[in-house]
């Protein structure tokens, strides 16, 4: 059966105006009217129709996500997956909805960049996983459509939650460092994305800080794949490293691997720490030291940012960022097996 706003009012017993004031989450109707109208919604089981409240309120509901990858880098990167989970909960609490934006290549970037931008059907994007040349950032800016970066940038003027990944890299390395550890090496993220270097800065500040020389030797780029740590690591290898950080987990995966194949042991020659807590660094032999970042809070606080500026509840630009905690495990060699935090 289906039910007007009309019948709704009638059984809530209130006008049919207050009813699609509670529908469109206009301010200005009591708590207790409020609950009264949704609890009618909920018995009778009246669906609202979607086009015609974007009509009454000039909105959709509707919020995109891009991630400028390939498609089969989305989806083998355990990273994503927990951000979007973590946008997606969300999403369904503010009752808007998600739409994920996806690239079979690097070569319909800029047409998929003016579909999804000018469809109209979206109130506002959180990108993530950008290049600091990406050209999506300025055009969000020229476009004027309310979004949100998960990842810091450069321009002042764009909104953006991070994690302290500075801190982070920093903190992993002071504990190498804490082991006794001088020879430090690095796998860094892209240089082409502020996380790759933000994490690279976190680690030379450490050495520099207890005067330890920072040995570009040690330092290989890598990608954020597993192959990547693994080929960077090859590269380090023959630099002696007695420890490494690798700035990411599905990296430090691959880094492992490496250590292994040329005969060595993890810890005891070489010292293995990496950045994220992904399931995969309880799972790995030895378990991995990682640094801790709250992937799925990540995803959450980009959502309530973006409705905020979305309502007008906030105003452009909103930097918010978030703490890590380093996790020891067995690959570090501060622990045999165990597990603690600092």
């Amino acid at each position: 059966m289906t039910h007007t706003l009309e019948e709704i009012a009638k059984l809530a017993g209130v006008s049919r105006s207050t009813v699609s004031r509670v529908i469109n989450d206009h301010p200005n109707v009591r708590p207790e009217v409020r609950e009264r109208v949704w609890q009618v919604i909920r018995e009778v089981g009246y669906q609202p129709h979607a086009a015609a409240r974007s009509l009454a309120t000039n909105r959709t509901q509707v919020l995109g996500l891009i991630i400028p990858q390939a498609v089969t880098t989305l989806f083998t990167d355990p990273f994503f997956p927990h951000l979007i989970q973590g946008m997606a909960e969300a999403c369904n609490a503010h009752r808007y909805h998600l739409m994920l934006s996806l690239f079979t290549g690097r070569t319909d970037q800029e047409s998929l960049y003016r579909r999804v931008l000018r469809s109209g059907t979206l109130d506002g994007v959180v990108v993530a996983s950008t290049t600091l040349d990406d050209p999506l950032i300025p055009r969000l800016l020229q476009e004027k459509l309310p979004f949100v970066s998960v990842g810091r940038h450069r321009e002042a003027a764009v909104s953006y939650v991070d994690v302290d990944n500075v801190a982070g890299a920093r903190q992993a390395v002071e504990h190498l460092l804490r082991q006794g550890h001088r020879r430090i090496a690095t796998v860094t993220g892209p240089l082409a994305m502020m996380a790759g270097r933000d994490r690279l800065e976190g680690y030379r500040q450490a050495l520099e800080a207890r005067g330890v020389p920072v040995d570009d030797a040690l330092i290989a780029e890598g990608d954020f794949t597993e192959e990547g740590g693994r080929m960077a690591m090859q590269r380090l290898l023959p630099h002696r490293p007695t420890a490494v950080f690798v700035a990411s987990d599905t990296m430090a995966v691959g880094a492992m691997k490496a250590i292994k194949e040329a005969g060595l042991r993890i810890p005891e020659d070489v010292a293995v720490v990496g950045f994220d807590d992904l399931p995969v660094a309880s799972i790995v032999e030895p378990a991995l030291t990682t640094v801790r970042q709250p992937i799925e809070r990540l995803g959450a606080t980009a959502v309530e940012v973006l409705i905020g500026l979305i309502e007008q509840q906030a105003e452009a630009p909103q930097h918010i960022i978030l703490p890590t905690q380093l996790v020891i495990r067995a690959s570090c060699g501060a622990l045999s097996g165990s597990r603690g935090l600092e």
